[in-house]
This record gives structure tokens, sequence and C-alpha cells, in this order.
């Protein structure tokens, strides 16, 4: 029988405090010490990781939870979700880590807000979106049954974007660009698809006469019909001579797929280049609005329902209407 604890008599065995620094200390000789840093809420967490059991249920701090949220919730969104969501939850932990759950209240909400809010509003409207979620998952498991503080906390308002992009403004950027830019430039026009979707295009994906593509964030599956000039496109491309060829339809020179971030930066110098200010991402909006039909709009860019697409469309090129006579 281990020896009893003379102090810190709260910590479970094999979970021990030295200066400021928690560790796990086996009980088997040589007895190994693994460092836990500091916070008790995380050291308690790892600790019952390493010994294969559950943390204590009393510990209802905001970082138990997240890290708890992080484990179990953050596997199940989309790749790009989760990156961001792990870079919110970090600024989170910073304020509200050693927060008891239920002590988290609707002026300490507003305070985070108008304080990230003074360099990054939609940051920060994100950060309170995600800080609502984890509450409302700490009320499902039984953390806490108080209200969600997030309940009535107004975020700040975001304009959305309107640019159109015209006909010229993308051929002076296409004519500015290199080959690979370019390829991605008029995937991305003649398929409707967002810039991670476009990039993650594989060879493969072309198969009994359609483009087949899975999008990241919503998960909605297409099967675009090859045909007109996305077929002159697919086939300008897989025909292309490569020194080295990728599975991948937008590649690098070295045959390596090509990055988001390696995709704005080739942007960028293209448009600057062009003397033209529009995003790579604008052109999934001109693919909506030059369809001419909102039916086909809805059905190639995958929105839900009707209604998106037409908020897609009029706030771009505007509502179409009659003159008086």
């Amino acid at each position: 029988m281990g020896r009893r604890r003379t102090t810190n008599h709260g910590l479970p065995p094999g979970l021990h405090m030295k200066g400021e620094r928690y560790y796990h200390v086996t009980t088997t000789t040589p007895r190994k010490w693994t460092p836990l840093g500091r916070n008790r809420a995380r050291a308690l967490l790892e600790w019952a990781r390493i010994e294969g059991t559950e943390p204590d249920p009393n510990v209802r701090t905001f970082d138990v939870i997240a890290q708890r949220y992080e484990r179990e919730v953050m596997p199940t969104k989309a790749p790009r979700t989760q990156k961001d969501n792990l870079i919110e939850l970090d600024r989170l932990r910073a304020v509200f880590g050693r927060m008891l759950i239920e002590a988290i209240k609707p002026h300490h909400v507003r305070g985070y807000l108008d304080k990230r809010g003074q360099t990054a509003k939609a940051r920060a409207n994100r950060e309170k979106a995600l800080l609502s979620h984890v509450f409302n998952k700490a009320r499902e498991w039984g953390y806490t049954d108080a209200p969600n503080p997030c309940q009535g906390v107004k975020g700040f308002t975001e304009a959305g974007r309107d640019r159109y992009v015209t006909d010229d403004e993308f051929k002076a950027v296409r004519d500015q660009a290199d080959p690979t830019v370019r390829d991605a430039m008029d995937l991305a026009l003649l398929t409707g698809q967002r810039p991670a979707d476009v990039l993650k295009i594989l060879r493969t994906d072309i198969r009994d006469g359609a483009l087949f593509i899975a999008q990241n964030k919503t998960g909605a599956k297409r099967a675009i019909e090859i045909v007109g000039e996305l077929a002159d496109v697919l086939k300008r491309i897989t025909s292309r001579p490569r020194v080295r060829q990728s599975a991948y339809l937008i590649q690098d020179d070295d045959g390596k797929p090509l990055s988001l971030l390696a995709l704005r930066g080739r942007f960028d110098k293209a448009r600057k280049a062009a003397g033209v200010s529009f995003q790579f991402r604008d052109i999934r909006a001109k693919t909506a609005s030059d369809t001419g039909d909102l039916g086909h709009s809805q059905r190639l860019l995958g929105h839900k329902n009707r209604e998106m697409t037409e908020h897609y469309v009029r706030e771009r090129i505007g509502q179409r209407v009659k003159p008086l006579r």
C-alpha cells in the first residue's frame, strides 16, 4: 500500500504536484514522473487518460468541458471547421478556462465580445457561437442546468460579401495566372464549388461521364455532367504532360496537391498584376449569378433551399425588376 498523502489530499492516486506543476507518477520502480502542466483541470484529464479512468465529475470548469467537446464533438465536423474550432477554443480557454461552467454569465460574454470585437468582430461572433455550443453540450452532459449565458447577448452585425465578378475581371486575372491557377479558376467557375472542394478533386472522381464531388462544408454530393466547356477543361488538365503525375487534378510543379495557402498566394499575385480586387471565393457567386436559372444554381452549388440561392445572387447583381413602363 502506498504512503498516505501529507499534502494535496484532493488529488487522485498517481497524481502529484511539485511546485506549481502536476505529474503522473507510476507505482512501479523506477518510478516514472510524467509532467502534466500547471493547469489542474487539464492535469486531471491527462491523468484520467493515462490511468484509463474518468476524471472527477465534480471538476466542472470550462476547460474540462472544452476538452471533452474537443474529443467527442469536433471529430464529427468538417476538417476546416475543426481547424477553426481549435483556434477559437484556445481563445475561449484563455479567458474562461478556469471558470466553473455555471459561473459564466451573460455579462462575461458581453465583455468578451466587446474586447475581442475591437480587432476582429467576425471572429468574435464565431467564438461566441462556439462558446454557446460548448455550453449547450455541458447542459446535455449534466455538468450544469444553468441557462446558456450567450442567450440574448447580441453579436456584431456582419456585412455579407456582395462582390460580383464580371467576365472582363475574371479574364484579366486568369490571363495573369500560372497554368495551375487557371485550372483551378476554370474548375471553380464551371462547377460552382468552394476553393477547398476544387483543390481536393481527384482524377478518380472523373468517371461514368460525370465529375463527382462531396462538399467539405455540408457533405452535399454532386455528380456534374462532363459536357461543354467542363469537358474541354478536364481534357486539358488530364492530358497535360507532367514531370510527376499526382492523383489530384490541381497540383504544383512537384506533382503534389496544391494547398489553399499556395492557391491564395498565387491567385493574389495574379490579381495584383491584373489590378483587380476580387477573391477566389467570389468565383462561386459568379457561377450562381451567371446561370440565369436559380434552380440550376441551387442544384450546382448544393444549397439546401432556393431562398439561399436567391439571397446569394441578389446580394451581388441586385434583384431583377421591370421598369415602370
